[in-house]
């Protein structure tokens, strides 16, 4: 443990960044996850829905760093070629 205040004030919010960080990073799964199910049930509307939802999410997650570049334009090129294949 840190002797330091300003250590100690460092691991606090280290802390708090990782969860906001992982609650972010699994409201973007959860968003990615609907859309692969609603192409699993070939509903064409909801996919198209989700999908809208998804992007946005994943934007959001690397407008504040927390997935990169290369691994956003990846997963929302995974699921447009998802969608367009209904």
């Amino acid at each position: 443990m840190a002797n330091i205040k300003s250590a100690k004030k460092r691991i606090i919010i280290t802390a708090k960044k990782s969860l906001q960080n992982k609650m972010i990073k699994s409201r973007t799964k959860t968003a990615m996850k609907k859309v692969i199910l609603a192409v699993e049930a070939k509903d064409k509307t909801a996919a198209e829905a989700a999908l809208k939802d998804a992007i946005s999410a994943i934007d959001r997650a690397y407008a504040k760093g927390i997935i990169k570049k290369n691994s956003c334009a990846r997963k929302k090129s995974s699921l447009c070629k998802l969608v367009s294949s209904l």
